[in-house]
């Protein structure tokens, strides 16, 4: 039976290859430099530098080898973190790339045109992922495989059209409900933000003490999606929440700090909150935190605001992402006289 060689990954500073005793592999990765024997626990060493894990493959080519996913992808993680990438995209790149090699049970050079079209069908049809999340993995494949391997089939797929969902909106008196059954200042904060302002729940739990503009009653977001700055709306009932909850609390840098405050909270917390106030308010359409941003601007555009302001202050690149709330709003729909009410009912 063929010994089993593994390449395992030490915090992407190292890498660690093991097999049991083989004269012929010991005489392979001594080709290699910068190699380091650790008598005591049985491994070959090398720094986790460029090159380093394809020379480790080339001289066993033909061999059985193990490889740590994350090995793979450290260059990607160092790519998409220089470009400024959200850490969420980081994640979910690397995520849908090491599934990838799951799925196929190959190493990245190895991978065809074929490889990744079975994996596409197979996720289309048995994960139920909608046409957003399959664009995401489309990314992921297309930034690895050819912007980093210099393939060129991933840019041969094609696309699936986006899934055509109106968001999900709650009306004013569901807000109003939403917020009266939170009673902690912090997470009532959160909420309050969140809608006032039209923000993505990332931007709310990043938010600075510095990017609450007190005095001209603006909110600061730096950095957001598509690596844009840009200022939207604080309330008057919003800023006088945030003075208690500053007062009380006392946050230092991050206005939502974590436990340890060396960071802030994440936004699974500030989900957490909002699907506990849903509970408590008894609203049990199918809503995320998400949906506050949503009624943020469905409210804006059937009080009458221009379309033009309502995309600024959400941060859309495109009118046509803001449009999307002209189907949701009531403003011209409540207008029109429904026919059964001009019909007399009779027994």
């Amino acid at each position: 039976m063929e010994s089993e060689i593994r390449v395992q990954n030490a915090d992407f500073k190292e890498i660690r290859v093991t097999f049991p005793y083989n004269s012929s592999f010991i005489k392979k990765i001594k080709t290699i430099d910068g190699r380091r024997w650790h008598a005591e626990e049985k491994y070959w060493s090398f720094p986790n530098e460029g090159g380093t894990l394809e020379q480790i493959l080339k001289v066993f080519e033909g061999k059985k080898v193990y490889v740590d996913l994350s090995l793979h992808f450290d260059k990607l993680k160092k790519e998409l973190v220089s470009r400024k990438y959200s850490e969420k995209t980081v994640r979910a790149y690397i995520h849908y790339n090491e599934n990838l090699l799951r799925f196929t049970f190959k190493n990245p050079v190895e991978i065809t045109n074929e490889d990744i079209r079975n994996y596409l069908s197979y996720i289309a049809e048995n994960k139920n992922f909608s046409a957003s999340t399959l664009n995401i993995v489309i990314n992921a494949m297309k930034f690895y495989y050819g912007g980093i391997l210099k393939k060129n089939f991933a840019f041969e797929i094609k696309r699936p059209r986006k899934d055509q969902k109106l968001p999900v909106v709650l009306s004013k008196e569901e807000i109003s409900r939403l917020l009266f059954e939170v009673t902690n200042i912090k997470h009532k904060a959160i909420l309050m933000l969140t809608y006032c302002a039209g923000l993505r729940v990332s931007e709310a739990v990043n938010l600075r003490l510095e990017n609450i503009d007190t005095e001209r009653k603006l909110i600061h977001i730096k950095g957001a999606k598509g690596r844009k700055d840009r200022f939207t709306l604080l309330s008057d009932t919003t800023l006088k929440t945030i003075r208690i909850y500053i007062e009380f609390y006392k946050p230092e840098v991050w206005l939502f700090p974590s436990i340890d405050k060396k960071s802030h909270i994440t936004t699974r917390t500030a989900e957490r909150v909002f699907e506990q106030a849903c509970e408590k308010a008894g609203i049990a359409k199918g809503v995320s935190i998400h949906s506050l941003r949503h009624s943020f601007a469905t409210h804006l555009l059937e009080s009458g605001v221009d379309l033009r302001y309502i995309q600024e202050l959400l941060g859309h690149k495109s009118s046509k992402t803001t449009e999307i709330y002209t189907h949701v709003s009531n403003k011209d729909l409540s207008k029109i006289k429904n026919p059964l009410d001009s019909i007399i009912l009779e027994r």
